[in-house]
């Protein structure tokens, strides 16, 4: 039998990339709400699917993985046939997972400080570098071809296409140009039936903790 995948997900928050990308591997999973409204993240029973009282968490049989890089490296591999990760031994294996680090490791935190003012720490100092170094880094990529692995789509365009679509949104317009690439990039190539297909929106769950199934489209 096979394994059940559940995806723990908030509507309008980071889970919302992971739901994407569910749709984009045609997976079949069930869809497990919680409700940030109410605090259902910081109740006993969500807190031990992930202490951090995060979203998205995904349950694979009795694999439980947190973090939402580790969820998309995770449930790419876990779907080869959709030739959203180059498989090991690919020469793009290896730009493929520096892309999916360096969002996590190095763009999120540079985000966080530049929303919140924050003054770049000293380069000695940083192990993540600054926001405009980042994303500098990330523009100069993208204009080397459609996507963040030159003409190969993969998991990573879904991941920096979902979680920096708010980033167009800054009142100063820093990352409009960034923003703008990755979106192109979600739109689909000439006879490409992969690119834009967008994940459907979660429906409300009936009570709190309700899981439905869907079947990626």
């Amino acid at each position: 039998m096979t394994p059940t995948l559940t995806l723990f997900h908030t509507p309008y928050s980071r889970s919302s990339g992971t739901l994407a990308l569910l749709e984009e591997l045609h997976a079949e999973y069930e869809l497990h709400l919680v409700n940030q409204k109410k605090g259902e993240q910081r109740q006993p029973a969500y807190l031990a699917v992930n202490p951090m009282g995060k979203v998205p968490a995904v349950l694979h049989g009795e694999a439980l993985v947190t973090e939402q890089v580790a969820i998309f490296i995770y449930l790419a591999d876990l779907y080869p046939q959709a030739k959203l990760a180059p498989a090991i031994g690919d020469p793009l294996r290896g730009p493929y997972l520096r892309w999916m680090a360096f969002y996590g490791s190095c763009f999120e935190p540079a985000v966080c400080d530049f929303s919140l003012k924050r003054e770049p720490a000293p380069q000695s100092g940083c192990p993540y570098g600054d926001y405009q170094t980042t994303l500098d880094t990330l523009t100069a990529q993208l204009a080397k071809g459609p996507y963040l692995l030159g003409d190969t789509f993969s998991a990573a365009d879904v991941l920096w296409a979902s979680s920096l679509s708010w980033i167009v949104a800054f009142e100063d317009g820093a990352g409009t140009a960034a923003g703008h690439r990755l979106h192109r990039a979600r739109q689909p190539a000439p006879g490409d039936a992969k690119g834009g297909r967008q994940g459907r929106q979660a429906v409300r769950s009936p009570s709190p903790g309700v899981s439905r199934r869907h079947r990626g489209g």
